[in-house]
């Protein structure tokens, strides 16, 4: 029996490698590298926008095993930049499968490498922090790939090469409500979730401008997930504070930090993110505890709220990070983590029926546009 050698290899900034076997695509790439602690996923992790420019780590060490379903996509784009993994698995045991997961990463330039040890690996991002990885060829040397690493600075233009290019609708089979959806890189399943709940969706770039929102007479505005720096898309930002006040607004992850933003709060980057469908959060207003599923490296600093209309609504029992937000007296509220996921808990669904609860408040509905 001939046994396999490594043939790629991962270089982190700080002089770790960590040789390990090809699957998907053969490119050179810099990255940032982050960890997720879901069981199950993979491919709804491969098509997340917010995976934008980032090498992801999965604990769960069988990765592959069932293949990939037409119907989990979350995008239609896949931008994530790798995938490292314990165990591939090129064998999928599943009905539902019409292609393995190195076949789809290979045909959209996405960097997979098994054999590694993922165990520590985390550890160390958990310690050290999340930074720059190469992804490189086994023989590249490592004094070469260093001072690539050094000299490299992340892309900062994220949510413009996700976001949608052109505006398109999604109809609710009862409409009920009609809510504009700016997306930042938006998963699907959240414009799914809006429409099982009578909501018609016009899903928009991330920098349309004002007037054109308005023009739609929505009866809710919807903030998107999406990958980077939330201070990055000021276009957004300013586009929310001409917002605040005229239509109950909802965000998601990072659609929760530009709301944020809008009202005067601050955000900043977290050691390590978070990512996984195990984040436990309670909800201050009633008391309760979610698991919740969760995709991102900044929050909304707790003491700058403090100054902004805003009420902090939902906190991280792990390290106490802000979870949620809400403005009463505007009808905007927010949640730094995904109602949406799927696969993941489904704890925080009722966050759609709340959205829906706050345009009736605010005499939104059908009725306005018979």
């Amino acid at each position: 029996m001939m046994i396999k050698e490594p043939n790629r290899k991962l270089i982190l900034e700080t002089g770790e490698e960590y040789p390990g076997y090809s699957f998907g695509a053969e490119k050179d790439k810099i990255l940032e590298i982050v960890f997720n602690t879901s069981m199950a996923g993979y491919q709804e992790i491969l098509s997340d926008p917010s995976y934008t420019d980032q090498a992801v780590v999965m604990t769960y060490p069988l990765i592959g095993n069932y293949g990939m379903a037409p119907e989990d996509y979350e995008a239609h784009i896949l931008p994530i930049g790798a995938l490292i993994v314990r165990e591939y698995n090129d064998e999928p045991s599943n009905f539902r499968s019409t292609r393995t997961l190195a076949d789809v990463m290979k045909a959209h330039g996405i960097c997979g490498i098994s054999g590694i040890d993922t165990r520590k690996l985390a550890r160390s991002i958990r310690d050290r922090g999340s930074r720059k990885v190469m992804v490189t060829d086994l023989h590249t040397p490592r004094a070469e790939a260093l001072e690539m690493l050094a000299g490299y600075e992340m892309p900062h233009n994220a949510v413009a090469r996700v976001s949608t290019c052109v505006q398109w609708e999604a109809p609710a089979e009862k409409e009920r409500f009609r809510v504009a959806a700016i997306d930042c890189g938006m998963k699907l399943n959240i414009v799914r979730s809006l429409n099982a709940r009578g909501c018609h969706v016009t899903v928009l770039p991330w920098n349309t401008p004002v007037s054109v929102i308005e023009s739609l007479q929505p009866d809710g505005v919807f903030l998107s997930n999406g990958p980077g720096d939330p201070a990055d898309v000021q276009e957004t930002i300013q586009t929310v504070k001409a917002l605040l006040g005229k239509y109950p607004l909802f965000g998601i992850c990072l659609g929760h930090q530009i709301i944020s933003l809008a009202y005067g709060a601050k955000t900043y980057k977290l050691k390590f993110g978070h990512r996984g469908g195990n984040h436990p959060v309670k909800d201050l207003l009633t008391g309760r505890i979610e698991v919740t599923s969760q995709n991102h490296s900044y929050a909304v600093d707790p003491d700058s709220v403090q100054s902004t209309p805003l009420e902090i609504t939902h906190i991280n029992l792990l390290d106490r990070t802000v979870e949620g937000v809400r403005c009463v007296k505007d009808h905007v509220m927010s949640v730094q983590y995904h109602p949406e996921s799927c696969p993941g808990p489904q704890d925080s669904a009722y966050l759609f029926d709340e959205f829906i609860s706050m345009m009736e408040a605010a005499g939104k509905g059908a009725k306005d546009h018979a």
